[in-house]
């Protein structure tokens, strides 16, 4: 059995990773119980006389659960949430279900690390604020010529998109986290418990 990756810094990550998803899982939590009560409110507005739908409920609810979906992702990964088909590992050791579970890890870990890029880039196309040299430095480009809002509220796009570039950093950080704690599992021989 060969020796775990500095197994104590690993306790110390897992600990801040729990904290951060948790955080962030609670936050996307109280995001949908906010979208359910617009939901509410528009749809009583429509059905009950002498009321009015919540203005533009469906630019809340869309840009609303953009980000609770972004903000529910990293405690999704922490606990192994996510699909997996392992009747066919199983069957091979523990050794290879732990090994085949370290590579979904690091697939997963590069697949977040691209949508928190490409977050980022949209979120810096879209947002209107900072001196040209500071965006050349943060890798944002040109200001746009015009802050793009939604149609009916006018709310700024940038806005939803940095909230949810929050939660694609936070999964990114907690794939990188699973991704050596898969590593541990599998020079361990099996996997642990998330």
């Amino acid at each position: 059995m060969a020796r775990a990756l500095a197994p104590r810094t690993q306790a110390l990550a897992g600990r801040a990773a729990q904290a951060l998803a948790g955080a962030m899982a609670m936050t996307g939590g109280v995001v949908l119980v906010a979208i359910a009560a617009v939901t509410v409110a528009s749809v009583l507005g429509r059905a009950l006389p002498g009321l009015d739908p919540v203005r533009g409920d469906f630019e809340l609810v869309e840009a609303g659960t953009g980000v609770a979906v972004f903000l529910f992702l990293p405690w999704a990964q922490l606990k192994r949430g996510h699909v997996s088909v392992d009747i066919v590992s199983r069957l091979m050791g523990r050794r290879v279900h732990a090994a085949l579970g370290f590579l979904g890890d690091l697939a997963i870990s590069l697949v977040a690390l691209v949508i928190a890029w490409r977050l980022w880039l949209g979120f810096a196309e879209k947002f209107p604020f900072g001196s040209q040299g500071l965006r050349d430095a943060l890798g944002m480009g040109y200001r746009p010529f015009f802050a793009e809002t939604t149609y009916e509220l006018q709310l700024p796009v940038w806005i939803p998109l940095g909230l949810a570039l929050i939660g694609a950093a936070g999964f990114a950080l907690v794939t990188v986290y699973t991704a050596w704690r898969s590593l541990n599992w599998t020079l361990a021989g099996q996997e642990g418990a998330p």
